[in-house]
C-alpha cells in the first residue's frame, strides 16, 4: 500500500508540476511576445517620423540591429529593404499588415517558419504620402525556446523530481503509519482515520464470531480426541483427495505414524496397493472394505464416505485388528481337533474292550485285565472332560468362585500331601520349603496351579529324582517355585507348552495319561490372580517354574 501511495503522489507531483511548466512557458511566452510587440510598435513610430522628416536620406547609412525596416509604396511596390533588393521583391499589398496599414493607419500581424522554427512579428505605419514604413523582427517559438532552456530546465525537473520524491515517501510513510500500528487483536481501541472505524468494528465483530467458532470447534476436537485416542480400533479422517485431517493413536501404531502426517496424503504414510483401491471409491460415495496384513497382523479396513448437504466432503478409515479373532478361531478349531482326538483313542478302546466282552471273546482270567483297561480309559475321559469344563469355567472369568486369603504354603504344603502316593509310584522325592504366604485369590484355582505343575514335575521327571517346591515373600511379590530334574525342555517349545493339548513329548505324556490341559489351566489361573509366569529348563536337566504373585 505504501508503494501505490508512493507512486501515486510521485505520479501527480510531476504531472502537476510538468503542468505548471507548461503553462507558465506559454504565459511568459505570450507576455514577451507582447512585450516584443509593443516596443517593434514604438520603433515603427520612431521610423516613420524619421522618413516623414528626412524621406529616403533616412535610409543612408541606417544599420539596424535585430530589426528589418521595409519601405513600401502605396500601391504595394517595395521601395527599401534593409535585407534584400528591394527590385528583386514581391508585391507587399496582400500582406496582412500593409492591409491594415492602408486602411487604418497602422496593422500588425505574426507568420511562423516551420522550417526556421521562428516567429516573425510585423507592425506597420502609414505615412502622410501614403507609402508604409514596416518594421519586423524575428521570435523564437515555443519549441525553440524550450530546446535553449534545455539545461535549466532539466535542472529544474531532476530537482524537482528529488523533491517530489523525497516528499512522496515521507507523505506514504504519514499517511500508511496509522494503518501499521492498527492493533487488530483489539480493533475497537485504535486511534487513527475515522474513515476506519467502520472496517474495525466489522473485524472486532468476525473477530468474535471467529473465537465463538474456534472455542466449540476445539471442543469438538477435545471431545474427538478423548473418544478416538482411547478406542482399540484406528480411526483416520480423509478429505476427498485423500489427504488426512485426523488420526487416533492406534491407526498411528499400525502404520507406524506420527501425528506429524496429518496434512499429508495417506499414501505417503503406507504406499499399499490395497488402501490405494480403497481410496479410489471414496469420490464414487461407495462404502468399502478389505482384509489387508499390515506388521504382520490381519486388519479390516472400512472406508466410509461423509455426505454434507449431499456432496461427498471427505471418508472415515476404520481399522479393526482381526488377529486375535483370527488365532481365536483357530485355537478353537484346533481345540475342537485336538479334543476329538483325544476322546476318539479311549473311546475306541473301550467300544474294543467292550465288544470282546459282548462276544465271549475274553477268556476268564483276562477279563479282569479289560474291565480294568475300560475304567482306565474312562478315567482318562472323565479328567479331560473335567478339565475341558474347568478351562472353559476359567475362559468365562470365573466369576462366581469367591476370593479370600490363603496362606500359599500351607496350600503347597496340602498338594504336595496329596501327591505322595504318584510320586512315590514314579521313584520321585517330593519336598516343600519355605515359608507362611499370604495371597489374596481363588483357593481352588491356587490349588490347580499348585497341583497342576508339581503334578507334571513329578509325571516328566527320572527314576530316583526330586521335586522342590519353594514358597517365599521377595521384594516383588510372592513366589510359588517348582524345580524338578526332569527331562527338560528345549528353547523352541518353551512358548508353546502353555498352550491346549501342546505335548513337547506326545507318547510319553500319554504313556502318564496326561491331558495336555494342566500348563493351560496354570495359565489361565495366573492370569485371573494378575500373576506371572517364569520359566528356566535345559534338556536333560530338568525345569524350574516360577509363578509370582
Amino acid at each position: 500500500m505504501t508503494k501505490r501511495i508512493f507512486r501515486s503522489i510521485c505520479l501527480v507531483a510531476i504531472a502537476v508540476f510538468l503542468a505548471s511548466v507548461t503553462f507558465f512557458l506559454c504565459a511568459l511566452y505570450d507576455y514577451f511576445g507582447n512585450v516584443q510587440q509593443r516596443g517593434l510598435k514604438t520603433q515603427t513610430e520612431l521610423a516613420a517620423q524619421g522618413v516623414q522628416t528626412a524621406g529616403a536620406k533616412y535610409f543612408e547609412g541606417l544599420v539596424p540591429k535585430g530589426y528589418r525596416i521595409s519601405w513600401i509604396s502605396a500601391d504595394g511596390s517595395v521601395l527599401y529593404d534593409s535585407e534584400a533588393d528591394s527590385a528583386e521583391m514581391e508585391n507587399h499589398l496582400a500582406r496582412e499588415e500593409i492591409k491594415e496599414a492602408l486602411a487604418s493607419g497602422y496593422g500588425e500581424s505574426a507568420r511562423y517558419s516551420v522550417t526556421l522554427m521562428e516567429r516573425t512579428l510585423y507592425s506597420a505605419k502609414r505615412l502622410p504620402d501614403g507609402t508604409v514604413i514596416r518594421l519586423s523582427v524575428a521570435q523564437n517559438t515555443l519549441l525553440t525556446l524550450l530546446l535553449g532552456m534545455t539545461q535549466p530546465i532539466l535542472l529544474i525537473i531532476v530537482i524537482a523530481i528529488g523533491v517530489s520524491f523525497w516528499l512522496a515517501h515521507r507523505l506514504s510513510q504519514n499517511i500508511t503509519a496509522p494503518l501499521n500500528q492498527l492493533n487488530l487483536d483489539d480493533p475497537l481501541n485504535n486511534e487513527g482515520y475515522d474513515e476506519l472505524s467502520p472496517l474495525l468494528r466489522r473485524i472486532d465483530a468476525q473477530q468474535r464470531q471467529i473465537r465463538q467458532q474456534e472455542k466449540k470447534l476445539c471442543q469438538k476436537q477435545e471431545e474427538f480426541e478423548a473418544v478416538t485416542e482411547n478406542m482399540a480400533e484406528g480411526i483416520i479422517l480423509l478429505n476427498t483427495k485423500g489427504i488426512i485431517l485426523g488420526i487416533n493413536r492406534a491407526a498411528s501404531d499400525v502404520f507406524g505414524a506420527t501425528r506429524a502426517c496429518i496434512g499429508q496424503h495417506l499414501l505417503s504414510v503406507s504406499r499399499s496397493i490395497e488402501i490405494s483401491e480403497l481410496l479410489s471409491g471414496i469420490k464414487s460415495g461407495v462404502r468399502t472394505e478389505k482384509i489387508i496384513e499390515q506388521n504382520g497382523k490381519k486388519y479390516q479396513f472400512s472406508v466410509s464416505p461423509v455426505n454434507e448437504d449431499g456432496n461427498i466432503s471427505g471418508a472415515v478409515l476404520l481399522m479393526l485388528d482381526l488377529t486375535e479373532k483370527e488365532q481365536a478361531e483357530q485355537m478353537r478349531r484346533e481345540f475342537t481337533a485336538n479334543v476329538s482326538h483325544e476322546l476318539k483313542t479311549p473311546l475306541h478302546t473301550i467300544a474294543g474292550c467292550a465288544e470282546l466282552l459282548e462276544n465271549g471273546m475274553v477268556r476268564p482270567e483276562d477279563k479282569a485285565r479289560f474291565y480294568s483297561q475300560i475304567r482306565g480309559e474312562a478315567g482318562r475321559m472323565i479328567a479331560l472332560v473335567e478339565d475341558i469344563i474347568r478351562l472353559s469355567h476359567l475362559d468365562e472369568g470365573a466369576e462366581d468362585m469367591k476370593r479370600e486369603h490363603v496362606d500359599l504354603y500351607d496350600l503347597a504344603v496340602e498338594t504336595v500331601r496329596s501327591l505322595s502316593r504318584e510320586a512315590e509310584s514314579a521313584g520321585v522325592s517330593v519336598s516343600v520349603k519355605g515359608e507362611s504366604a499370604m495371597v489374596y485369590g481363588i483357593p481352588q484355582l491356587l490349588e490347580s496351579i499348585v497341583y497342576n505343575l508339581t503334578d507334571n514335575a513329578i509325571k516328566y521327571n527320572r527314576q530316583g529324582g526330586t521335586v522342590k517346591v519353594s514358597v517365599g515373600c521377595l521384594s516383588d511379590g510372592v513366589h510359588l517355585s517348582v524345580a524338578d530334574t526332569g527331562i527338560g525342555i528345549l528353547p523352541e517349545h518353551r512358548e508353546r507348552i502353555f498352550e491346549r493339548f501342546y505335548r513337547v513329548d506326545k507318547s510319553r505324556s500319554k504313556e502318564l495319561g496326561g491331558t495336555g490341559l494342566g500348563l493351560s489351566i496354570v495359565k489361565h489361573a495366573a492370569m485371573l490372580h494378575d500373576a506371572k509366569i517364569e520359566l528356566e529348563s535345559a534338556k536333560g536337566k530338568g525345569t524350574t517354574i516360577t509363578v509370582v504373585f
